[in-house]
Protein backbone atom coordinates (compact mmCIF):
# COMPACT_ATOMS: atom_id res chain seq x y z
CA UNK A 1 0.00 0.00 0.00
CA UNK A 2 2.58 2.62 0.99
CA UNK A 3 4.77 1.71 -1.85
CA UNK A 4 1.34 2.35 -4.15
CA UNK A 5 0.83 5.40 -2.17
CA UNK A 6 4.84 6.49 -3.06
CA UNK A 7 4.82 5.51 -6.69
CA UNK A 8 1.19 7.78 -6.85
CA UNK A 9 3.18 10.74 -5.40
CA UNK A 10 5.94 10.24 -7.46
CA UNK A 11 3.85 10.01 -10.66
CA UNK A 12 1.84 13.57 -9.18
CA UNK A 13 5.84 15.12 -8.53
CA UNK A 14 6.43 14.36 -11.86
CA UNK A 15 3.62 15.49 -13.57
CA UNK A 16 3.94 19.22 -11.83
CA UNK A 17 7.48 19.56 -12.79
CA UNK A 18 6.74 18.83 -16.60
CA UNK A 19 3.23 21.28 -16.37
CA UNK A 20 5.79 24.02 -14.38
CA UNK A 21 7.49 25.41 -17.41
CA UNK A 22 4.42 25.36 -19.77
CA UNK A 23 2.78 27.62 -17.01
CA UNK A 24 5.80 30.23 -16.70
CA UNK A 25 5.60 30.32 -20.65
CA UNK A 26 2.03 31.14 -20.65
CA UNK A 27 2.35 33.36 -17.35
CA UNK A 28 5.04 35.49 -18.28
CA UNK A 29 3.84 36.19 -21.73
CA UNK A 30 -0.07 36.80 -20.47
CA UNK A 31 1.18 39.20 -18.01
CA UNK A 32 4.66 40.60 -19.26
CA UNK A 33 4.13 40.98 -23.11
CA UNK A 34 0.08 41.18 -23.50
CA UNK A 35 0.06 42.87 -20.05
CA UNK A 36 -3.52 41.02 -19.24
CA UNK A 37 -4.94 39.62 -16.53
CA UNK A 38 -5.57 35.92 -16.72
CA UNK A 39 -8.87 35.28 -17.56
CA UNK A 40 -11.35 33.05 -16.04
CA UNK A 41 -8.68 32.26 -13.24
CA UNK A 42 -10.74 30.02 -11.62
CA UNK A 43 -11.32 27.84 -14.50
CA UNK A 44 -7.52 28.22 -15.64
CA UNK A 45 -6.96 26.79 -12.19
CA UNK A 46 -9.38 23.90 -11.96
CA UNK A 47 -8.47 22.72 -15.51
CA UNK A 48 -4.49 22.78 -14.74
CA UNK A 49 -5.34 20.37 -11.64
CA UNK A 50 -7.23 18.18 -14.07
CA UNK A 51 -4.51 17.84 -16.25
CA UNK A 52 -2.02 17.50 -13.38
CA UNK A 53 -4.20 14.81 -12.13
CA UNK A 54 -4.89 13.39 -15.71
CA UNK A 55 -0.91 12.84 -16.06
CA UNK A 56 -0.29 11.66 -12.65
CA UNK A 57 -3.09 8.89 -13.07
CA UNK A 58 -1.39 8.19 -16.76
CA UNK A 59 1.98 7.82 -16.05
CA UNK A 60 1.20 5.77 -13.14
CA UNK A 61 -0.97 3.20 -14.91
CA UNK A 62 1.65 2.61 -17.64
CA UNK A 63 4.82 1.83 -15.38
CA UNK A 64 1.85 -0.01 -13.40
CA UNK A 65 0.09 -1.73 -16.38
CA UNK A 66 0.75 -0.83 -19.77
CA UNK A 67 4.76 -1.53 -19.93
CA UNK A 68 4.58 -4.78 -17.72
CA UNK A 69 2.05 -6.40 -19.89
CA UNK A 70 3.86 -5.50 -23.02
CA UNK A 71 7.33 -6.48 -21.51
CA UNK A 72 5.86 -10.03 -20.34
CA UNK A 73 3.74 -10.78 -23.47
CA UNK A 74 7.29 -10.49 -25.29
CA UNK A 75 8.74 -12.55 -23.02
CA UNK A 76 6.08 -15.40 -23.90
CA UNK A 77 6.06 -15.11 -26.96
CA UNK A 78 9.63 -15.38 -27.36
CA UNK A 79 9.63 -18.70 -25.07
CA UNK A 80 7.33 -20.01 -27.08
CA UNK A 81 9.01 -19.84 -30.06
CA UNK A 82 6.82 -19.48 -33.13
CA UNK A 83 7.19 -16.78 -35.51
CA UNK A 84 3.66 -16.80 -36.86
CA UNK A 85 2.18 -16.08 -33.40
CA UNK A 86 4.60 -13.15 -32.71
CA UNK A 87 4.07 -11.69 -35.82
CA UNK A 88 0.20 -11.84 -35.90
CA UNK A 89 0.22 -10.24 -32.02
CA UNK A 90 2.26 -7.61 -33.62
CA UNK A 91 -0.02 -6.98 -36.36
CA UNK A 92 -2.73 -7.02 -33.88
CA UNK A 93 -1.22 -4.53 -31.07
CA UNK A 94 -0.39 -1.77 -33.66
CA UNK A 95 -3.60 -2.11 -35.96
CA UNK A 96 -5.84 -2.34 -32.46
CA UNK A 97 -4.01 0.73 -30.40
CA UNK A 98 -3.71 2.94 -33.90
CA UNK A 99 -7.75 2.30 -34.28
CA UNK A 100 -8.15 3.59 -30.82
CA UNK A 101 -5.93 6.66 -30.94
CA UNK A 102 -7.87 9.46 -29.58
CA UNK A 103 -5.53 11.74 -31.62
CA UNK A 104 -5.94 9.59 -35.32
CA UNK A 105 -9.67 9.91 -34.64
CA UNK A 106 -9.67 13.75 -34.19
CA UNK A 107 -7.11 14.33 -37.16
CA UNK A 108 -9.73 11.72 -39.61
CA UNK A 109 -12.98 13.33 -38.57
CA UNK A 110 -11.38 17.04 -39.36
CA UNK A 111 -9.98 16.29 -42.39
CA UNK A 112 -13.22 14.31 -43.88
CA UNK A 113 -15.12 17.64 -42.71
CA UNK A 114 -12.36 19.87 -44.75
CA UNK A 115 -12.25 17.68 -47.73
CA UNK A 116 -16.24 17.38 -47.81
CA UNK A 117 -16.14 21.71 -47.59
CA UNK A 118 -13.34 21.50 -50.55
CA UNK A 119 -15.80 19.64 -52.58
CA UNK A 120 -13.17 16.34 -52.65
CA UNK A 121 -15.88 13.97 -51.63
CA UNK A 122 -19.84 14.57 -50.89
CA UNK A 123 -21.40 16.78 -48.43
CA UNK A 124 -23.06 14.65 -45.99
CA UNK A 125 -22.64 12.68 -42.53
CA UNK A 126 -22.34 9.27 -44.43
CA UNK A 127 -20.03 9.93 -47.10
CA UNK A 128 -17.65 12.15 -44.45
CA UNK A 129 -18.30 9.10 -41.75
CA UNK A 130 -16.70 6.56 -44.84
CA UNK A 131 -13.71 9.02 -45.29
CA UNK A 132 -12.49 9.28 -41.91
CA UNK A 133 -13.02 5.52 -41.69
CA UNK A 134 -11.23 5.02 -44.38
CA UNK A 135 -8.59 6.81 -43.38
CA UNK A 136 -8.36 6.18 -40.05
CA UNK A 137 -8.50 2.10 -40.97
CA UNK A 138 -5.51 2.75 -43.84
CA UNK A 139 -3.08 4.46 -40.95
CA UNK A 140 -4.30 1.81 -38.85
CA UNK A 141 -3.29 -1.36 -40.82
CA UNK A 142 -0.23 0.91 -41.65
CA UNK A 143 1.31 0.54 -37.99
CA UNK A 144 0.43 -3.13 -38.09
CA UNK A 145 2.50 -3.63 -40.65
CA UNK A 146 5.22 -1.23 -39.68
CA UNK A 147 4.88 -3.25 -36.03
CA UNK A 148 5.50 -6.82 -37.96
CA UNK A 149 8.60 -4.97 -39.91
CA UNK A 150 9.67 -3.92 -36.55
CA UNK A 151 9.32 -6.81 -34.93
CA UNK A 152 11.27 -8.61 -38.06
CA UNK A 153 13.95 -6.57 -37.76
CA UNK A 154 14.87 -7.20 -34.26
CA UNK A 155 14.59 -11.01 -34.85
CA UNK A 156 16.46 -10.96 -37.58
CA UNK A 157 18.97 -7.94 -36.56
CA UNK A 158 19.02 -5.99 -39.63
CA UNK A 159 20.18 -2.47 -39.31
CA UNK A 160 17.32 0.13 -38.81
CA UNK A 161 19.09 3.46 -40.57
CA UNK A 162 18.96 1.67 -43.38
CA UNK A 163 15.71 0.94 -43.74
CA UNK A 164 14.45 4.40 -42.15
CA UNK A 165 16.68 5.79 -45.14
CA UNK A 166 14.99 3.92 -47.70
CA UNK A 167 11.61 4.61 -46.49
CA UNK A 168 11.87 8.02 -45.94
CA UNK A 169 13.27 8.32 -49.93
CA UNK A 170 9.60 6.46 -50.98
CA UNK A 171 8.11 9.09 -48.61
CA UNK A 172 9.97 11.87 -50.65
CA UNK A 173 9.37 10.14 -54.34
CA UNK A 174 5.52 9.46 -53.46
CA UNK A 175 5.33 13.35 -52.40
CA UNK A 176 6.01 14.04 -55.97
CA UNK A 177 2.78 11.78 -57.58
CA UNK A 178 0.29 11.99 -54.60
CA UNK A 179 -2.60 14.75 -54.79
CA UNK A 180 -1.70 17.96 -52.95
CA UNK A 181 -4.65 17.38 -50.73
CA UNK A 182 -3.42 14.54 -49.26
CA UNK A 183 0.03 15.38 -48.61
CA UNK A 184 -0.21 17.28 -45.31
CA UNK A 185 -3.13 15.10 -44.17
CA UNK A 186 -0.39 11.89 -44.63
CA UNK A 187 2.58 13.31 -42.56
CA UNK A 188 0.24 14.46 -40.04
CA UNK A 189 -0.46 10.83 -40.07
CA UNK A 190 2.87 9.31 -38.85
CA UNK A 191 2.38 12.17 -36.11
CA UNK A 192 -0.75 11.08 -34.65
CA UNK A 193 -0.73 7.43 -34.42
CA UNK A 194 2.33 7.74 -32.19
CA UNK A 195 0.66 8.95 -29.05
CA UNK A 196 -0.97 7.87 -25.89
CA UNK A 197 -2.01 4.49 -26.56
CA UNK A 198 0.06 3.13 -29.16
CA UNK A 199 3.46 4.36 -27.79
CA UNK A 200 3.74 2.15 -24.21
CA UNK A 201 2.58 -1.10 -25.37
CA UNK A 202 4.73 -0.65 -28.70
CA UNK A 203 7.65 0.91 -26.78
CA UNK A 204 7.51 -2.25 -23.75
CA UNK A 205 6.93 -5.43 -26.93
CA UNK A 206 10.80 -3.97 -28.70
CA UNK A 207 12.41 -3.69 -25.63
CA UNK A 208 11.04 -7.03 -24.04
CA UNK A 209 11.67 -8.34 -27.38
CA UNK A 210 14.97 -7.47 -27.63
CA UNK A 211 15.95 -8.60 -24.29
CA UNK A 212 14.47 -11.95 -24.21
CA UNK A 213 16.44 -13.11 -27.35
CA UNK A 214 20.11 -14.15 -27.16
CA UNK A 215 22.54 -12.10 -29.15
CA UNK A 216 20.23 -8.78 -29.26
CA UNK A 217 20.85 -5.45 -27.31
CA UNK A 218 17.38 -4.05 -25.83
CA UNK A 219 19.10 -0.42 -25.72
CA UNK A 220 20.23 -1.33 -29.78
CA UNK A 221 17.43 -3.57 -31.01
CA UNK A 222 14.73 -2.81 -28.12
CA UNK A 223 13.50 0.78 -29.84
CA UNK A 224 12.59 1.77 -33.51
CA UNK A 225 9.11 0.66 -33.35
CA UNK A 226 8.13 3.54 -33.25
CA UNK A 227 9.86 5.23 -35.79
CA UNK A 228 8.43 2.49 -38.35
CA UNK A 229 4.66 3.01 -37.14
CA UNK A 230 5.08 6.69 -37.94
CA UNK A 231 6.98 6.34 -41.27
CA UNK A 232 4.09 3.48 -43.02
CA UNK A 233 1.04 5.75 -42.47
CA UNK A 234 2.88 8.69 -44.89
CA UNK A 235 2.94 5.98 -47.29
CA UNK A 236 -0.40 4.84 -47.18
CA UNK A 237 -2.37 7.85 -46.59
CA UNK A 238 -0.69 8.91 -49.81
CA UNK A 239 -1.54 5.69 -51.41
CA UNK A 240 -4.69 6.16 -50.17
CA UNK A 241 -5.09 9.78 -51.63
CA UNK A 242 -4.72 8.51 -54.91
CA UNK A 243 -6.91 5.98 -54.83
CA UNK A 244 -9.77 8.02 -53.12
Amino acid sequence: MKAGLFALGRSMFGSLRDLAPIVLVIAFFQVVVLQQSVPDFVGLVTGLLCVVAGLTFFIYGLEMGLFPIGESMAHAFARKGSVFWLLTFAFSLGFGTTVAEPALIAVAAEAASVAAAGGMIEVGEESQHSYASGLRYTVAFSVGLAIVLGVLRILKGWSIQYMIIAGYMLVVIMTMFAPREIIGIAYDSGGVTTSTITVPLVTALGVGLASSIEGRNPMIDGFGLIAFASLTPMIFVMVYGMVI
